[in-house]
């Protein structure tokens, strides 16, 4: 086993075994559960910075533990952005140990170059974790996407980067009222009257998203503890079985193109022997040869993109049950906050309001995390969140979902 990431020291009885460093560990939890709560890496790296956490090289100095390379000559505590995600992309954190991330082209040659991920060969459950399993996985989901913008007052809101217009696709930006801060609300970024092309502001109140959100959420938690079979079925879908069996097609042509690769390397070593006795000339061994590298070359390319759509399915079918255990650990909950949002809700499509009949309705697609859209059936008992909100003075905007509106 090389180094241990920052979180873990090596066992001074076993140097092959890593164990959990607590002072350091403290900090990988607090940055993971941070990124949870919303914040990006920026925001994390400024907050470790102000309380005076020490970056791991800082800490590993100040230890006495020696790690190879010399680093630039930074403050103790000044943190990055690119440390915090390293620190949120190492899945040794959940306990497993990954060799083969790395590689050299030849002996002569010292530079390490980054393995493709299906040259990894990863352990599972090494060592004891530092990061749940699902919470890392909850994590990798939401890495790379923006969710927190701060206004230009540096106030930030838990669903600045959920938005989008459902017209425009664009993202919705924060605000609040001048003449009453109390107010807070989003519109279309794209807006025409912005000097954008969307036709309409696709206002909404932050305090109507809150109401309507956390109905929702706690709707969902109804359906799934009082009618489990038509929840898993409303999130799995019909497609399971068939996404199941086409996974076990893409492992079985997976299997063959394996096989195939093998008997090419064997096919060549048998005509090289056959070269080198006489039995066959220089021009034909050339040809086949050829033949059989470009046919290796070809397999190469199938193997690479089999494995990563059978991966791509199993992650899905692994996101899928922690959609559901996530949804289960909120069923008493009373107040919506970053942190469950985040967990919960990948996006929010958000319609521009309009009177029908005589009422204003606002339009809201909530997209969950692994899952998408759900839709549940009309005929359980389970009501729409009434939620009502007065956007301007006598003007009321009611909720409604988008899938039964109009």
């Amino acid at each position: 086993m090389g180094q241990p990431p920052y979180g873990y020291i090596k066992d001074p009885n076993n140097p092959k075994r890593w164990i959990v460093d607590d002072e350091a560990a403290q900090v990988v939890r607090r940055i993971y559960s941070m990124t949870l709560e919303g914040y990006g890496t920026e925001q994390i790296a400024t907050q470790l910075e102000r309380d005076e956490i020490l970056t791991p090289r800082a800490y590993w100095l100040k230890k006495g533990i020696k790690r190879p390379g010399k680093g630039k000559q930074q403050p103790a505590t000044k943190g990055n952005s690119s440390t915090v995600t390293k620190i949120l992309s190492l899945q040794e954190y959940c306990g497993d140990i990954l060799n083969f991330k790395t590689y050299s082209k030849s002996y002569k040659n010292k530079k390490r170059l980054e393995n493709d991920r299906e040259n990894w060969v990863i352990f599972k459950d090494v060592h004891e974790p530092i990061i749940e399993r699902s919470v890392f996985e909850q994590v990798q989901q939401k890495r790379g996407k923006i969710r927190k913008r701060r206004t230009n007052e540096g106030e930030h809101n838990m669903f600045s980067g959920l938005l989008v217009c459902a017209d425009c696709g664009c993202n919705l930006h924060f605000h609040f009222n001048q003449g009453n801060p109390e107010i807070k609300y989003f519109n279309c970024s794209n807006y025409k009257g912005n000097r954008g092309s969307c036709t309409s502001t696709h206002y909404v109140r932050v305090d109507f998203l809150e109401q309507v959100v956390l109905g929702e959420i706690r709707r969902l938690t109804k359906f799934a503890s009082l009618y489990e079979d038509e929840f898993l079925k409303a999130v799995i879908g019909h497609s399971q079985q068939a996404a199941e069996t086409d996974r076990k097609l893409k492992e079985k042509e997976l299997k063959a193109l394996l096989a195939r690769d093998e008997e090419l390397d064997g096919l060549f070593e048998r005509i090289y022997e056959d070269n080198v006795s006489g039995k066959l000339s220089d021009d034909r061994f050339a040809k086949m040869s050829g033949r059989y590298e470009d046919e290796q070359k070809e397999l190469a390319e199938k193997i690479k993109k089999l494995r990563s759509e059978i991966e791509k399915q199993s992650s899905q079918a692994m996101t899928t049950d922690m959609f559901i255990s996530l949804v289960r650990k909120y069923t008493r909950t009373r107040k919506l906050t970053p942190r469950m949002l985040n967990e919960l809700v990948e996006k929010i499509e958000v319609y521009n309001a309009e009177k029908i009949d005589g009422v204003w309705e606002q339009r809201l697609r909530i997209h969950y995390n692994c899952v998408g859209e759900i839709i549940i059936p009309k005929m359980l008992p389970l009501p729409i969140p009434d939620v009502t909100v007065n956007t301007r003075k006598g003007v009321f905007v009611n909720y409604i979902p988008a899938e039964i509106a109009g």
